[in-house]
């Protein structure tokens, strides 16, 4: 077990001086324009770039650094000479700044300090889950859990598990895998918790603004307000700048309406994060057809004057 551990923090550490050293790729082409550059000029412009050129190879430099000390990190992960230097590695390692690194750093760690009891029981349930089939969801945490491409430092490999699993034919009225996603947002593990949530962002996206049903859609609307989590601000500026009819259960049974209730939440839930992004979106509600939208955007713009 600890051997596993082992070698997949070992991928992680390889794949952290591969993202590095893409790092170092793309200064060498922007040293490579600025060489071009300065050939084209002179004078004042041309000693700048040349600086600029200059501090650029300081900092490719830096880079290539970087990247042997995560290439020696990832070899010594296999080659550590006792327990105690083994231990030591892996507490530097944890005390860093990298997510995936920590995360796995940590679970080796804690395959080191479990019980001969605890290890045998940790086998048996790793048995049981390959001889079982795993929900949608179990899968989608299993890969969070173990695949370096969604452990690393790039969100873009996240983002796009997130979406594609959401968009998946059908998955979206699935309320199993709804109520799977938002137990797992509990996970122990801080990738997987970060996977989890960003599907169920996109989940809650494809239900707000496709789903016929604006009751259901509108809770929806109301789960993404009430994440703390910032890929949850382009879904509700999404929300907010897209009108839309549907139906909806009323007194009389069902009925026509339009999404209006969703979008003033999508409205207040966009003041209250208060940025840039948010701001954007709310001026640009000020001309509104809705008039209470447009009422309500001008009103939260006067209350908090300046940049957000």
């Amino acid at each position: 077990m600890v051997g596993r551990e082992l070698r997949h923090l070992q991928e992680i550490l390889n794949h952290k001086a591969d993202v590095v050293q893409r790092e170092f790729i793309a200064a060498g082409e922007e040293s490579r324009d600025l060489s071009r550059k300065i050939e084209e000029t002179d004078g004042a412009e041309r000693e700048r770039l040349i600086a600029t050129r200059s501090a650029l190879h300081e900092r490719q430099q830096a880079i290539a650094d970087e990247v042997n000390e995560w290439r020696d990190r990832a070899r010594a992960a296999l080659r550590q000479p006792s327990e105690e230097a083994l231990r030591a590695f892996l507490h530097d390692l944890a005390a860093g700044d990298d997510e995936s690194v920590r995360s796995g750093a940590g679970r080796v760690l804690k395959m080191l300090d479990a019980t001969d009891a605890e290890l045998e029981q940790a086998a048996q349930e790793r048995e049981r889950a390959r001889a079982r089939p795993t929900t949608p969801v179990g899968r989608l945490a299993e890969r969070a859990r173990t695949e370096y491409d969604l452990r690393g430092d790039d969100p873009a490999p996240r983002k796009r598990t997130a979406f594609e699993f959401a968009n998946r034919a059908g998955m979206a009225q699935n309320e199993d895998a709804l109520a799977e996603l938002e137990a797992a947002l509990g996970d122990d593990d801080a990738i997987v918790k970060e996977v989890i949530a960003l599907t169920l962002i996109e989940m809650h996206r494809f239900r707000a603004l496709r789903l016929s049903d604006l009751d259901v859609a509108h809770a929806s609307v109301e789960r993404l307000a009430s994440l703390n989590h910032r890929a949850a601000i382009r879904v509700l500026v999404e929300i907010l700048e897209t009108p839309r009819t549907g139906f909806k259960q009323g007194e009389d049974g069902v009925r026509e309406g339009n999404n209006s209730r969703s979008r003033a939440v999508a409205l207040a839930r966009l003041a209250e994060w208060h940025n840039a992004e948010a701001q954007a979106a709310v001026r640009g509600r000020r001309f509104d057809r809705d008039p209470h939208i447009a009422d309500e955007a001008q009103r939260l713009l006067e209350a908090s004057p300046g940049e957000w």
